[in-house]
């Protein structure tokens, strides 16, 4: 029997045993296949409900020093990291006046002197006249009056001259071309250069901020909170704070202030929050200032309290329900549930250690 008178019996066998095997089997296959249920149990344990806020640690008091008169940086005695005490120079400004303020001030000046001059020379008048009996001697003392107010015109010219000319008085003791630190503390940042051009602060202008010196000792968590946890906040609450520099590190602190106004940040109010930090635990990691931290806030805590997985519980019927092991099937029980951090719930009443639970499906 050759090839050719074989083929129709071998089509003829595919048809009649292989298409019937084939849907078979894709039957078998689209059946559903019943997994095994996932069960459980009550587990005793830590209930914590905590919320996250996120913000920055910043030094507790920070002193801008400004300027306290227009010029240039002539000379910097330090810079940022050098640890300074209050008093210590900063810098050397170098004033360069203005040309007209310049000018008017020696205009002053030279009045000053030909008035004061001018008295001292009718003071001479008036003494020769009371000599010679013809002048009293109230003309006398308003004579000397008028020069020892010209005289403090005068000091009062030259005063202003120096200052516009030098930025400096060595009479009033003033010493403005010198930037020295108000505060006892470390320098974090020094803006300018030598030759920067700088503006004295005045009512009108904050002026030239020329270092800025703070306390790295007394630093603060500064952070926000969501407007739906801010109610459950008190001043004195413990947290813990985490250095996005060192993870591993986590600081305690106290919870020092609450923001009484909200801030709108894309939507959401948010209330900022200030909390004292203590570094002991930081060790020998110098924290520095402005570094990004996240603070963990205990709002509500259970300690070893029987606690259910919300994953047991059934969410298709009213109340809080559980599917509980009865010899070989399952009945549904309430329950009564307390604190939840939103994985585990606190169970009040309803079950009791030990008892098996039945994931529901889906």
């Amino acid at each position: 029997m050759n090839t050719r008178t074989l083929l129709p019996f071998a089509v003829l066998g595919f048809l009649v045993l292989g298409v019937p095997a084939t849907g078979a089997l894709l039957w078998l296959r689209s059946q559903p296949v019943e997994a095994p249920p996932v069960l459980g149990a009550p587990e005793v344990r830590d209930v914590v409900v905590k919320t996250v806020a996120t913000g920055s640690v910043v030094p507790r008091n920070e002193v801008a020093l400004k300027a306290r008169v227009s010029g240039v940086i002539e000379a910097l005695h330090v810079e940022p990291g050098d640890v300074v005490e209050a008093g210590q120079l900063i810098a050397d400004i170098r004033v360069i006046p203005d040309s007209a303020r310049l000018a008017a001030a020696k205009a002053d000046v030279r009045e000053a002197r030909l008035r004061q001059g001018d008295a001292v020379r009718s003071l001479e008048e008036v003494r020769g006249l009371v000599g010679q009996g013809a002048a009293s001697a109230n003309e006398l003392e308003d004579a000397e009056m008028r020069v020892a107010l010209g005289q403090q015109r005068l000091d009062a010219a030259r005063t202003d001259l120096a200052i516009v000319r030098d930025g400096a008085s060595r009479s009033v003791g003033a010493v403005s071309t010198s930037v020295r630190s108000t505060v006892a503390g470390m320098v974090l940042t020094v803006p300018v250069e030598p030759g920067d051009s700088v503006i004295e602060a005045n009512t009108f202008n904050e002026g030239t901020t020329v270092a800025e010196v703070a306390d790295m000792d007394d630093l603060l968590y500064v952070g926000a909170v969501d407007e739906a946890e801010v109610g459950r906040l008190q001043e004195g609450m413990a947290l813990t704070v985490t250095l996005a520099a060192w993870p591993d590190a986590r600081l305690p602190g106290t919870l020092e202030h609450i923001a009484p106004k909200g801030l709108d940040v894309a939507g959401a109010v948010q209330f900022e929050i200030k909390a004292a930090l203590d570094l002991t635990l930081a060790g020998d990691r110098f924290v520095r200032a402005n570094m990004s931290a996240n603070a963990d806030i205990v709002l509500d805590e259970r300690k070893a309290v029987l606690s259910v997985s919300e994953a047991f519980l059934l969410g298709d019927v009213e109340g809080t329900q559980v599917e509980v092991q009865v010899g070989d099937g399952f009945e549904v029980r309430d329950v009564e549930l307390g604190l939840s951090d939103g994985i585990y719930a606190e169970v009040l009443g309803g079950l009791t250690a030990g008892e098996v639970l039945r994931r529901p499906e889906g």
